[in-house]
């Protein structure tokens, strides 16, 4: 199986497409640029989200559900936003088909054009404030913590399974305040959740940053961000949080009345995360041989195959593990399959990324002891029997850490910091990764170095010293370094 992958050192982007297919985690769709989520995928996504949620709903929010279909009319209040939108909106003008009486199988009907266009959503502040109008009045309905599991349209013209696709799955929170630093701290906290989840859940590093105004969400007054590193040294945006200011609660005059008994325009966030994290725990982890799953994400965390094929005491052996395994909150599946050779099994199941294969055979049994592999180190171990359900607690969490580990160890030997352009330039071209650069802090500036290299700023990061400096590329003063990436 491994044969049918690019090696990441010949082709890293077909590489990627190799996992995707060999790992069974989806599939192209007939509508160009979606995709077909696959169980593998939508499962890893299963626990991704379940997860996420409980972290919202632990600081808060409830989650809702607004509509897929926005009025055309509600995009143009917000200028900024339907500007950062509107090349790729997707737009229903028609409501019905019928019968072409040519032949031609079906068409749209001429006379059910739409009164009004209906957009579908690239994301959803414009309907949810225009229902947030209703739902405040006055300070005591505020804060509104809201967050919606959803579907989005953008219509993208390059695409990538889950990193770049037409359609895609997220969370949407969107938060009403009446204050500007309430809605200031629920979008540093939102950020600091996402940075957790990425770290703990997905062990992937994050950088904590602000984006720059050029590369803020549309219609947000401060964008934060996760940026993550992905193994061919290219970054990734891992979520985003928005403090949007009052500008959307002006667009729908959405005002409450304070304290002091006096209308006051309310204050606003959104932020979300997407099925792109799935391409960044691919990126980030896997190696030539398939898919890693850090155990924590992984749907099956260990499977249990008898060898050569099951038999009655094999089958009893490996439902008892099974058992025990299960007491501990480990997700186990035993392989029953008497067609394919253990050999296959393994090759496969290594491909799609169970952290954790034990293998049971009549020797095994005689010697009261269970073959544990893991699939970060290709490691294996003979385990007592009597001690297997410890063993492999233990070693799901040592498998989470090292998988961090590693990837924080490759993500800090890739921040390099340049003081020339000469140096800029090399590093991008030879080495990869993040790099740590003086920036006048202009767009112009901005957009003249994406346009020589290819690479942009990915963050201004947080909590990192005051630098003062020369500009990587005009020499001009700069304030502190920022961090400069190629990225997808």
């Amino acid at each position: 199986m491994a044969k049918e992958i690019t090696p990441r050192s010949e082709d890293y982007s077909q590489w990627y497409l190799d996992i995707v297919r060999k790992a069974n985690l989806a599939d192209n769709s007939p509508v160009r640029g979606c995709m077909v989520i696959k169980p593998n995928g939508f499962g890893i996504w299963e626990k991704m989200r379940d997860a996420l949620d409980i972290m919202f709903k632990d600081t808060g929010h409830v989650n809702a559900y607004f509509p897929l279909f926005i009025p055309k009319s509600f995009l143009s209040k917000e200028a900024a936003h339907v500007e950062g939108f509107a090349k790729e909106c997707a737009v229903v003008t028609h409501y019905r088909l019928k019968n072409d009486p040519n032949g031609g199988g079906v068409i749209v009907d001429p006379d059910a054009k739409l009164e009004e266009e209906l957009v579908v959503r690239p994301t959803s502040e414009t309907i949810i404030w225009n229902t947030y109008r209703d739902w405040i009045q006055s300070y005591r309905d505020l804060p509104l913590l809201i967050n919606q599991w959803a579907n989005v349209v953008r219509w993208e013209m390059r695409t990538r399974p889950f990193l770049r696709t037409a359609e895609f799955l997220w969370q949407e929170g969107h938060t009403a305040h009446a204050s500007a630093e309430e809605a200031m701290q629920e979008t540093r906290l939102i950020l600091d959740v996402y940075a957790r989840f990425a770290e703990e859940w997905m062990a992937m590093p994050v950088i904590k940053g602000i984006k720059t105004v050029n590369e803020r969400f549309a219609g947000a007054e401060e964008t934060f961000c996760i940026e993550a590193l992905m193994q061919d040294g290219k970054a990734l945006q891992a979520g985003t949080s928005h403090f949007l200011g009052q500008n959307f609660a002006k667009a729908f005059d959405v005002l409450f009345l304070n304290k002091d008994n006096q209308q006051e325009y309310v204050w606003a966030t959104s932020w979300g995360v997407s099925t792109r994290l799935v391409g960044g725990l691919i990126m980030t982890h896997s190696d030539d041989d398939g898919l890693v799953i850090p155990p924590k994400l992984a749907p099956v965390q260990v499977v249990i195959v008898p060898i050569p094929k099951p038999s009655p005491e094999l089958a009893e052996a490996a439902a008892k593990i099974a058992a025990a395994l299960k007491e501990k909150g480990i997700r186990v599946k035993i392989d029953n399959d008497d067609q394919n050779r253990p050999g296959f099994k393994f090759a496969e199941y290594e491909m799609i990324g169970i952290p954790v294969r034990l293998g049971l055979g009549q020797r095994d049994l005689a010697a009261n002891q269970v073959e544990v592999a893991r699939r970060d180190t290709k490691e294996k171990a003979n385990v007592p029997l009597d001690t297997i359900a410890d063993h492999v607690a233990r070693l799901l969490d040592e498998i989470q850490q090292n998988l961090f580990d590693r990837a924080k160890t490759y993500r800090d030997e890739h921040i390099t910091k340049a003081d020339t352009w000469a140096q800029f330039e090399d590093i991008l071209e030879n080495k990869g990764g993040f790099v740590c650069a003086h920036w006048d802090g202009t767009t112009e500036t901005e957009l003249e170095i994406k346009e020589k290299s290819k690479a942009t700023i990915r963050c201004i990061p947080l909590d990192w010293p005051d630098e003062p400096g020369q500009c990587v590329f005009t020499g001009k003063p700069s304030e502190r370094r920022v961090l400069f990436a190629k990225a997808y």
